[in-house]
């Protein structure tokens, strides 16, 4: 881990969770981050959003179209159609771990029309009581080899744009779907 884009880590809590989830082996060619995003849905709300490797498109904005081979199992691929705009059309991804009951979903870039090599990436979600309601507090990490005729600092930048919006879009899609639940608010004690 070499960067935090959110000023440090708060709290014991926060780096207990980075420590047992987010540790990459960072070479001196690569670059890494740690982004956070607090969500005010509860954990299997988001959750089933985000383990559906076969599905990024539910809340990844710039995946168009995905097709999954597999049962949703350590090495299953996925074969991901980015949209226009980006320095990309195509990603082969590998599933390379699903845990339910920790929430945790790691997936490594293996293949596809773009600069994004040995990119490797860690979400996960932990409970958390945001203004008396469940929430979730979602952490992403990231190692990415830096190209050629990039600085750590751009590719760190690049990929640190694209997972935030990816996070807000995963928030205000749990956000949204935790209204219509009407999540009651649980007590303070």
């Amino acid at each position: 881990m070499n960067r935090n884009s959110n000023g440090g880590i708060n709290g014991g809590a926060e780096s207990e969770h980075i420590r047992r989830h987010h540790i990459h082996d960072v070479a001196d060619h690569q670059c890494s981050s740690v982004l956070k995003k607090h969500i005010r849905a509860p954990v299997h709300l988001v959750w089933s959003l985000v383990r559906r490797f076969d599905q990024p498109q539910k809340y990844k904005p710039f995946v168009s179209r995905c097709v999954a081979q597999g049962n949703l199992e350590i090495g299953s691929l996925r074969e991901v159609d980015v949209k226009s705009g980006l320095p990309a059309t195509t990603s082969t991804e590998r599933l390379e771990l699903l845990d339910d009951e920790e929430h945790v979903l790691r997936v490594r870039i293996i293949g596809g029309d773009h600069r994004l090599k040995n990119y490797s990436s860690i979400i996960s979600l932990h409970s958390e009581i945001i203004d008396g309601r469940m929430g979730t507090l979602v952490l992403e990490s990231f190692v990415v080899d830096i190209p050629e005729g990039n600085t750590k600092d751009e590719t760190c930048y690049f990929v640190e744009a694209l997972i935030k919006c990816n996070l807000k879009s995963l928030a205000d899609i749990s956000e949204r779907h935790a209204l219509l639940d009407r999540t009651e608010p649980i007590d303070r004690t």
